[in-house]
């Protein structure tokens, strides 16, 4: 009576595993849903995945609303960490499909610990990003936002846009992955010199004639620094004081790669005393608060954000620098196929391992 007992007991404790092709995608926007819901309808019967859409952002006091899904679709301010990762596993969640190429946000050796497994789409456009980063970096050069804004009030005085040739200017490029690259290949075309740093030689760099430095010479002979590197303990905070210091008080700063590579304090401290000559910024440190929600009409409680938008040198986009429709594509069929990928052999090729 005992041993039945007890078996009955530890049987219906026993946590069930919830089916893989039952996804519920967090942070979902308007955009998402379309994208999914077209590549899902276009599918094989056999290969349909059934997705729940969830607008709010993931973390360990919503992630119980999993409904009964084994799959967790998650972006790039979802908070996986060990606490929320621990909900997932209790409720029966075996894969964690990120929909983007960064995984700082997942707390991967808790992952590891609870047999998660998590996915990622490690390239989808690379051209969008970089083209975005000229952008950017064209915009400021030029004062396009400053010269918009006259235009539309019937303003067609030049004074206060001046702007500098690109032309053998240097562009210091932090990160040589594809994205780096692209964004290597346009300046070269553009008659730039190219200088990167990276961990490894990377021989496509070659193919733009980049030459590979330590961090101390890109920051003291570039003329332009854009951030293609992934965020990490060795990472964060690459743009500091310290390396502020070391750049030309006529460089431009450019970070569409992580918000937590740059000291947001510092760079304040930079422009207000006239050490960067403008900063444009697709990425922040603190954008979870901020980015992907509607503020026009209502109060966004940050003070170093809004300290940057008083600047007529800094230009703020919110995280859409990968927001094409190319780069859509490229996510949503990844992360689809990652999912499947997993279902049907329980390995998945672009698995994220501690």
């Amino acid at each position: 009576m005992f041993r039945s007992l007890s078996r009955s007991f530890f049987s219906t404790a026993k946590k069930t595993l919830q089916p893989l092709d039952k996804v519920t995608l967090f942070s979902a926007k308007k955009y998402d849903v379309d994208f999914f819901d077209r590549f899902n309808d276009q599918a094989e019967s056999s290969k349909k995945l059934e997705f729940t859409y969830r607008p709010e952002e993931l973390n360990a006091l919503n992630a119980k609303s999993v409904l009964n899904s084994g799959t967790v679709c998650a972006f790039v301010n979802d908070k996986l960490d060990a606490d929320c990762l621990q909900v997932l596993s209790d409720h029966g969640v075996q894969l964690i499909a990120l929909r983007c190429a960064g995984f700082n946000n997942v707390d991967l050796p808790t992952a590891q610990k609870l047999g998660l497994k998590v996915v990622r789409v490690p390239a989808y456009s690379p051209y969008a990003v970089a083209e975005h980063t000229l952008a950017l970096l064209m915009t400021l050069n030029r004062r396009i936002h400053k010269a918009y804004n006259r235009t539309k009030e019937g303003n067609f005085a030049l004074d206060g846009l001046l702007g500098h040739d690109m032309y053998g200017k240097t562009v210091g490029v932090i990160g040589a992955g594809k994205i780096g690259q692209r964004f290597a290949s346009i300046c070269n075309g553009l008659g730039m010199k190219v200088l990167y740093y990276d961990l490894e030689d990377v021989a496509e760099m070659k193919e733009f004639n980049g030459q590979k430095v330590d961090l101390n010479t890109l920051f003291k002979e570039s003329d332009v620094i854009s951030l293609h590197c992934p965020l990490n303990q060795h990472t964060k905070y690459i743009i500091n004081q310290d390396s502020l210091e070391l750049m030309k008080d006529t460089a431009y700063l450019i970070n569409t790669g992580r918000g937590g590579l740059v000291d947001t304090q510092a760079c304040i401290k930079a422009l207000k005393h006239k050490r960067l000559r403008g900063m444009a910024i697709d990425v922040y440190e603190q954008e979870e608060h901020i980015f992907f929600r509607e503020y026009s009409d209502g109060f966004m409680d940050d003070d170093l954000l809004s300290r940057l938008l008083t600047f007529d040198n800094v230009l703020i986009t919110g995280h859409q620098a990968f927001f094409t429709e190319e780069a859509l594509n490229g996510i949503c069929g990844t992360t689809i196929n990652n999912i499947l990928e997993v279902k049907e052999t329980g390995k998945g090729t672009n698995e994220v391992k501690v």
